[in-house]
């Protein structure tokens, strides 16, 4: 089908048959395969001097398949499989393990019931194993960067009208076990040391704002660690996150012209239509602001922390849609670590490898990060980008944290807490390329300059990490 947009006409692709898909969508099946060889050097002791486990390279490989039963549009049933390896390297094949994704055979990654379609009626049920993503995944995300990646045991309510929606959540996160079936917390009870975890929360999005999407979500987690070396007062974590997002349309700023066509007039499967109706381009400017407090009690220290993330970007009306952008993310730390309280932002279950350096050495935790990123598209498949980092300690009295927003790059001791809070610096390249719309390509490379903060507090050698990665899906 042709139709004009402007002065050109486009003529409209037939969506391509899903090979795998039968009886007329009521039977969807769904495989990926994904590789990736990465190289890291000096990621986790910053010391040329020593020959780490964890300098070295390694394989990673992932193989998905899942199925999708819908009989009716109102009811989906969907299960999917997963299988992750971790090939040649020296690190544990444990997951987590000095920084490994590891091993996981053959595992359970969904299994979920949902019940309801928005056409007929506006509420919604989903009941299993599912993957829990909101917002850019700040905050809750399925970290698919990792070779494991994450789903929760949960139970999700969704309201949804036009320009609008909310959704109601309780979920456990599935934790990845060598050799054994993932469980989460909940249904975890062999575990003597599980902890009980219980994430739950309500989150609504609107379009009243024209140009934007607004986000509004309340979440809670709850903990108690199930041990008797601990008093009762200690294991409690009860805590509350209150927040806000803001993120412009795409192309909303986009100026359309003032004579579309050489008449004044556009044309919509050929018929008179107004240029007000034309699809703007993903181009001009583009904004995402977040910001989140958090208030209640960690391991039994009552919590007062704050987060925010700001950047602004303009992609400009050339063929290679050159787009520049500048950031800032800020969250709290601990700036007392003995006076009883805690201060330190909670990241909770974020995709961090996509915001603070492709090395993952940051999370949204006591940090200041000014970021300048660069992006073009040569080709439309192609997209070529650069980015740069400055990483800053909102506070030394508390310690870097890792992308998993636990693992401290230093200990916290008395050089640390006298040290300078610049950590370094990083530049990350990265292409991506669709070579068809089955098969995938990606490469990066990252350079970490170290910073007065790992001079101050021990070794201080630069960081590189490098991978390339395939992805073939159906």
């Amino acid at each position: 089908m042709a139709k004009s947009t402007g002065a050109k006409t486009v003529i409209a692709k037939t969506p391509e048959a899903n090979l795998l898909s039968f009886f007329g969508g009521k039977l969807t099946f769904d495989v990926q395969e994904r590789l990736r060889l990465e190289i890291r050097e000096n990621n986790f002791d910053f010391n040329d001097d020593n020959d780490a486990l964890t300098d070295d390279g390694w394989l990673l490989q992932r193989f998905r398949i899942g199925v999708l039963i819908k009989p009716v549009s109102w009811l989906k049933i969907y299960a999917q499989g997963q299988d992750s390896r971790e090939i040649d390297s020296d690190r544990p094949d444990f997951p987590g393990q000095l920084g490994a994704e590891g091993d996981d055979t053959f595992d359970l990654r969904q299994a979920y019931v949902e019940i309801g379609d928005p056409k007929l009626f506006p509420l919604s049920l989903k009941v299993g194993r599912q993957i829990l993503s909101y917002g850019d995944e700040r905050l809750i995300g399925a970290f698919d960067w990792n070779n494991i990646a994450r789903t929760f045991d949960a139970a999700k309510l969704r309201f949804e009208q036009p320009g609008w929606w909310v959704e109601g959540f309780a979920s456990t996160v599935v934790a990845p076990v060598r050799g054994s079936f993932n469980k989460s917390d909940v249904f975890d009870e062999d575990d003597i040391a599980a902890s009980d975890t219980v994430f739950y929360g309500l989150y609504a999005s609107t379009a009243a704002i024209p140009f934007q999407f607004t986000d509004f979500y309340a979440l809670g987690l709850s903990s108690e660690q199930e041990t008797d070396t601990l008093p009762t007062t200690a294991r409690d974590t009860h805590f509350a996150t209150f927040g806000l997002r803001m993120k412009s349309k795409p192309g909303a700023f986009a100026p359309l012209p003032a004579d579309p066509t050489p008449d004044g007039k556009s044309m919509a499967d050929g018929k008179l239509a107004p240029a007000a109706l034309l699809k703007r381009p993903a181009v001009g400017f583009d904004y995402t602001f977040e910001a989140a407090l958090q208030t209640g009690e960690v391991r039994g220290l009552d919590l007062t922390a704050f987060a925010a993330h700001l950047d602004v970007g303009y992609t400009f009306d050339s063929s290679w849609r050159p787009r520049v952008a500048l950031g800032y993310s800020f969250a709290s730390g601990d700036g007392d670590p003995f006076d009883g309280d805690i201060e330190t932002f909670q990241n909770l279950f974020p995709t961090n490898h996509k915001f603070y350096g492709q090395a993952d050495f940051f999370s949204w935790q006591n940090i200041h990060d000014l970021e300048l990123d660069l992006k073009i598209s040569p080709i439309r498949s192609l997209t070529l980008r650069a980015d740069f980092h400055a990483f800053f300690l909102a506070t030394t009295d508390d310690v870097w944290y890792r992308a998993n927003g636990s693992t401290a790059v230093r200990p916290l001791n008395a050089a640390a807490r006298n040290a300078d809070s610049f950590c370094g610096a990083e530049i990350d390249i990265l292409a991506t390329w669709a070579v068809t719309r089955n098969v995938s390509l990606e490469a990066g490379y990252s350079h970490f300059f170290a910073g007065p903060y790992l001079e101050d507090t021990g070794a201080s050698s630069d960081a590189d990490f490098g991978y390339v990665q395939a992805t073939i899906s159906f």
